[in-house]
C-alpha cells in the first residue's frame, strides 16, 4: 500500500508530500491528529518544497555572476555607503513603483555585490530578476541580430520585474551598443525597474557608447525616476592585495629573526566634501 501511495504521489508530482509522508503519518498517529490537521501538514510540506524550488529556478534564471547577500557585505570598509538607503532598496518598493536605480563609483567599491544582493532580495520577494553585464547585453544583441532573432532577445530583457545591467564604463562599447541599450531603457521606462552600475561619470557615457544622442536619450529616461547611489572610497580588491603584500613582507626568512606581523589597516576615511 505504501509503495502504491508513493507511486500515486509521484504521478501527481507531489514530491513534498512524498518526502515527509512517513514522518507525518507517525506524527498523526502519536499525537492523535484529525484528518484535517494531517492534511494541512502535508499540504504545507508540499507548498514549502515548491516555494524553495521556484526560488532556486529564479536564482538560476537571474544568472548572477555569483549570488550575494547584504549580510556578506563589509559595511565597515566603506562608510560612504548609507546602509539605510541600501536596505530601503532591498524592500523592493522601487520595483513595485517602477523606479530605476543607478550605482556610481570607482571600481572595486562593492557596486556589483550590492546590486546582486538587492536582486537576491527581489527574488525572495517573489519577483523575477535578470542580471547581465553591459558586455553581455551587447553580445546577446549582436549574436541574435546575426541570426535574425533580435525580437526574441529583446523580450528576455523586457520580461523581468528587475533588470540589472552591471559594469557600465569598464571600456568603450562596440558600435550600435547605444541603440540596444536605448531600446531596453525606452521599453522598460515607467513599466519595469532597471538597475545599473557605472564607474564613470554620466558625462562620459556618450564617449563610452560612441553615440552622444543615444546616451542623452538613455539618461533622459533612465534618470527621470531614478535613485542615484554615489559611492566613493578605496577598492576592496586593492585592499586585499595590499594586505597580502604586507603579510608576505612580514613573513620571516630562514636567516631572519621572526617579526611580529601587524594586521593590515582596513579602515577607510570618509571622503572630504
Amino acid at each position: 500500500m505504501a509503495e502504491n501511495l508513493q507511486q500515486s504521489l509521484k504521478k501527481l508530482r507531489l514530491s513534498g508530500v512524498a518526502q515527509s509522508l512517513e514522518v507525518r503519518l507517525q506524527e498523526a498517529s502519536g499525537n492523535g491528529l484529525t484528518h484535517g490537521e494531517f492534511l494541512e501538514l502535508i499540504l504545507q510540506d508540499e507548498l514549502l518544497v515548491r516555494a524553495e524550488r521556484l526560488m532556486q529556478r529564479r536564482i538560476k534564471a537571474a544568472a548572477f555572476r555569483e549570488p550575494k547577500t547584504l549580510d556578506q557585505y563589509d559595511w565597515q570598509f566603506n562608510p560612504s555607503i548609507k546602509k539605510k538607503d541600501i536596505y530601503d532598496l532591498a524592500t523592493c518598493r522601487f520595483i513595485q513603483e517602477g523606479r530605476d536605480v543607478l550605482f556610481l563609483g570607482p571600481p572595486g567599491t562593492g557596486k556589483s555585490h550590492l546590486v546582486q544582493a538587492i536582486g537576491y532580495q527581489a527574488i525572495k520577494a517573489g519577483l523575477s530578476v535578470r542580471y547581465r553585464s553591459i558586455f553581455d547585453v551587447v553580445r546577446d544583441f549582436l549574436h541574435d541580430e546575426a541570426f535574425d532573432g533580435q525580437d526574441k532577445v529583446l523580450a528576455q530583457y523586457l520580461k523581468p520585474d528587475l533588470l540589472i545591467i552591471d559594469d557600465m564604463g569598464m571600456k568603450q562599447l562596440p558600435k550600435r551598443s547605444g541603440e540596444y541599450l536605448f531600446e531596453i531603457v525606452m521599453r522598460r521606462y515607467e513599466t519595469k525597474s532597471t538597475m545599473m552600475t557605472s564607474n564613470r561619470p554620466l558625462e562620459d557615457w556618450g564617449k563610452l557608447i560612441g553615440d552622444v544622442p543615444s546616451a542623452t536619450a538613455i539618461l533622459d529616461r533612465f534618470l527621470h525616476h531614478a535613485t542615484i547611489i554615489s559611492i566613493t572610497g578605496k577598492s576592496y580588491r586593492m585592499q586585499d592585495r595590499t594586505s597580502q603584500g604586507r603579510s608576505h613582507q612580514d613573513q620571516p626568512g630562514d636567516d631572519q629573526t621572526p617579526k611580529t606581523q601587524k594586521n593590515a589597516d582596513t579602515s577607510c576615511k570618509k571622503p572630504t566634501k
